[in-house]
């Protein structure tokens, strides 16, 4: 068997909780061209000089109410190192090395990238943990490992994994998850994807074709199989079939958004909205986030329980992360082996 490193990469997380921290990985994270596709001097000018240095301070007291629900350490890191010692663990005696990366900050992918160059794989697999493939997250991560991996003066063979959607243990981890919960206690169903500027979606498709155009909702085909919004829909799909959850009683959402072009409906709107209906209770799915973080702890768990109850409603119960899930670790297993031979 060939000895095979593989990577796994998450988006990031500051340091610590400081400001000086915060600013530092939002300012990596933001400068992103593949994260706001400005032209440069735009970019600059908007994140240097206007959202870093006003949303550094208030995102830093976020990140503390996170670090606290943490244990001191962000839940995005502790969850990601604890599903890695699982992953290793199924391939004990098999040559085959786990490595964890972050796309912003640390542990760096120029770090970790160096020390898998040093081991002189015969072979490494690239493997973001975003479920469905959008430029910003896992294109970005590729795109950045490629880059670092083209310097080295021994390339050894090289393979991706650009989304697994539909992965089987994936959708399972998320069942299992829910089954924690009584699906009848709840009013309504969300299922909450981090947003995206329309922009990102419709550049998937060739010539004038829009995402609006495409049957994004309803199904997957040849033409929008790497829209973001096409397999957010489909994986939803997916687990409200296995749950037995009619499509009446649940909706798809988009949460953080930055502007109102941005994939609809936002989530906090539908959250506010159900509330005003007479909702009561909602369970609430993130399926986009493997890993528990700010985006699930912190804005659906606090920041949508506020707006939920100045709508009239009482509860938005967070179906946690696939984190460290067994059956998630099976579907991981899948996914690389698939790729080893």
């Amino acid at each position: 068997m060939k000895k095979t490193g593989v990577l796994l990469i998450q988006l990031g997380t500051p340091d610590s909780p400081s400001t000086k921290d915060v600013r530092r990985y939002l300012s990596e994270f933001l400068n992103d061209p593949r994260v706001i596709d400005l032209p440069w001097l735009g970019r600059k000018l908007l994140v240097n000089g206007i959202i870093v240095p006003f949303r550094a301070p208030k995102s830093a007291k976020i990140y503390k109410e996170l670090w606290n629900f943490g244990n001191g350490i962000s839940p995005l890191i502790s969850n990601t190192n604890s599903l890695r010692k699982k992953l290793q663990d199924r391939f004990e005696g098999d040559n085959v090395d786990i490595h964890v990366a972050m796309r912003y900050q640390n542990p760096s992918m120029y770090d970790v990238l160096e020390e898998m160059r040093k081991e002189n794989y015969d072979k490494i697999i690239i493997l973001p943990l975003f479920p469905h493939y959008a430029s910003a997250s896992s294109g970005s991560a590729i795109a950045l490992a490629m880059k670092i991996i083209s310097q080295w003066w021994v390339i050894p063979e090289v393979d991706t994994i650009n989304q697994f959607w539909d992965n089987e243990g994936y959708i399972d981890s998320i069942i299992e998850r829910a089954k924690e919960f009584k699906l009848d206690d709840y009013d309504h169903v969300l299922f909450s994807y981090h947003g995206l500027p329309d922009r990102h979606v419709d550049k998937v498709y060739e010539g004038n074709d829009l995402c609006e155009d495409q049957p994004c909702e309803t199904e997957i085909n040849e033409k929008n199989k790497f829209c973001y919004k096409a397999t957010c829909f489909a994986t939803t799909r997916l687990i409200a079939a296995k749950l037995g959850i009619n499509t009446s009683d649940y909706t798809v959402c988009f949460q953080s958004r930055l502007d109102k072009k941005w994939l609809t409906p936002f989530a906090d709107k539908v959250v506010a909205d159900q509330g005003a209906k007479g909702a009561k209770r909602i369970l609430a799915f993130s399926p986009a986030f493997v890993a528990d973080c700010l985006e699930t702890v912190i804005e659906i768990g606090d920041e949508y329980q506020e707006i939920f109850e100045k709508s009239g409603g009482e509860k938005i119960q967070l179906v946690p992360s696939s984190n460290d899930h067994d059956r998630f670790v099976d579907g991981l297993e899948e996914l690389v082996k698939q790729k080893m031979f």
